[in-house]
């Protein structure tokens, strides 16, 4: 299995940025696919964007579009999600999660593998 762990997380006023990584270990880190989700209070935890294996290919959720970017470096087994132009709707757990299975990129369910998760919180 694949461990993960989230970092980068903070307090930001909005219309800021933040980059969060993702730092996988244990199994090969190009054989998953990768997304981000996030988890606002009071509400249930949402897809944010997802990435392919090699990094070809990104979603993005219609809230973030143009404004957050997912990426990957396979050489350093890490996955990001850079932030910008935050809003205080954008405050919440953000979570990377991992998944073998090529479809079902918005299916929390397709995912196996899950970080702690990391906050965010935007301040207007």
């Amino acid at each position: 299995q694949v461990q993960l762990v989230e970092s980068g997380g903070g307090l930001v006023q909005a219309g800021g940025s933040l980059r969060l990584s993702c730092a996988a270990s244990g199994r090969t880190f190009s054989n998953y696919y990768m997304g981000w989700f996030r988890q606002a209070p009071g509400k249930e935890r949402e897809f944010v964007a997802a990435i392919s294996r090699t990094g070809g290919t990104t979603d993005y959720a219609d809230s973030v579009k143009g404004r957050f970017t997912i990426s990957r470096d396979n050489a350093k087994n890490t996955a990001y999600l850079q932030m910008n132009s935050l809003k205080p709707e954008d405050t919440g757990v953000y979570y990377c999660a991992g998944r073998l299975v090529g479809g079902r990129k918005y299916d929390q369910g397709a995912y196996s593998y899950w970080g702690q998760g990391t906050q965010v919180t935007v301040s207007s």
